[in-house]
């Protein structure tokens, strides 16, 4: 994947802080779960300090989508999103490296099955999933119920991070899937395969249609759509939920019906919708930090 690749080429300062940084993060897998909620809290104030525009967007964010919630409330939900993020950093450490005995003992499986019957039917299978703060973590808990899963990924800018990132998945995980390979990913569908796709990202407004997300008129890819029609698999929602006693969920929903239907907009309200129902269950679980609805309608303002 990465010919003539070497640590050495990745010595010089430009990639001190991400040395740094994976080192923390490595260190980080010895640490009892209760000193990783403790410490997500002060990791949390600090991602105020170093990107104060990451809180911003995730004001705005639940001020639109929350408009019945009164600004104590959308700070409260604010501070529990940053800790909720800063928990995600903890929980990539175990998903890289923390021991099977030690995760197994994590991760209960509802709606299974769900997805028996697709296997049943011998077809291929879209997860639909969303960026909760849950994300790395689940993926490393969803090989403890499905070893055969292919998840979808975006490339990192960082090289030496997004070589770190591939390299651990991929120690628990089928070869990963770049989102830019629709061939591949649409091959590895017809060969029964289930493949993790996440499709809300902003990625501007072609490809995409504007569809209801919790009552915002939101950019929304077409492209689960296409895959589900090129594909012939079946599309079923995913969801992973962190609880407080330090265990996790992993939840398949319902196969969806009549999809994809020939309408987009009908499609990716759908898709939404599916996101809705765990965003609304564990709203401080959702990446509010990301500019999810950047991309406005014509003769809208923008919002950031």
């Amino acid at each position: 994947m990465y010919p003539g690749f070497t640590y050495i080429n990745y010595l010089t300062p430009r990639y001190w802080p991400t040395w740094l940084g994976l080192a923390v993060l490595r260190i980080s897998v010895f640490l009892p779960y209760a000193a990783m909620k403790f410490l997500s809290h002060s990791l949390a104030n600090l991602i105020i300090i170093v990107v104060p525009g990451r809180k911003r967007i995730a004001e705005i964010n639940i001020r639109l989508c929350f408009p019945e919630l009164a600004e104590s409330e959308v700070q409260a939900m604010v501070r529990a999103t940053l800790k909720s993020a800063a928990m995600s950093f903890f929980e990539t450490s175990l998903a890289w490296w923390a021991s099977d005995k030690r995760m197994k003992q994590m991760v209960s499986f509802e709606g299974v099955e769900n997805i028996e019957v697709e296997r049943k039917n011998n077809h291929g299978i879209i997860l639909l999933g969303g960026h909760y703060t849950t994300l790395e973590i689940s993926g490393r808990l969803l090989t403890y119920y499905m070893r055969e899963f292919r998840p979808v990924y975006k490339a990192a800018r960082n090289k030496l991070f997004n070589k770190f990132m591939i390299s651990c998945r991929e120690k628990a995980i089928n070869p990963l899937l770049e989102n830019r390979d629709m061939k591949k990913i649409i091959l590895a569908l017809k060969k029964g395969s289930c493949v993790w796709y996440a499709p809300d990202q902003d990625f501007g407004p072609e490809n995409s249609v504007f569809a209801p997300f919790m009552g915002v008129k939101t950019a929304t890819l077409t492209a689960t759509s296409r895959l589900a029609r090129l594909s012939g698999a079946a599309v079923i929602p995913f969801y992973s939920a962190r609880c407080d006693d330090g265990k996790y969920i992993i939840r398949f929903g319902k196969s969806f019906e009549d999809f994809p239907s020939g309408d987009d907009i009908k499609d990716a309200s759908k898709i939404n919708s599916a996101i809705e129902e765990h965003v609304i269950q564990y709203p401080e679980q959702y990446l509010w930090l990301h500019r999810r609805l950047k991309t406005r309608p014509q003769g809208e303002p923008k919002i950031y």
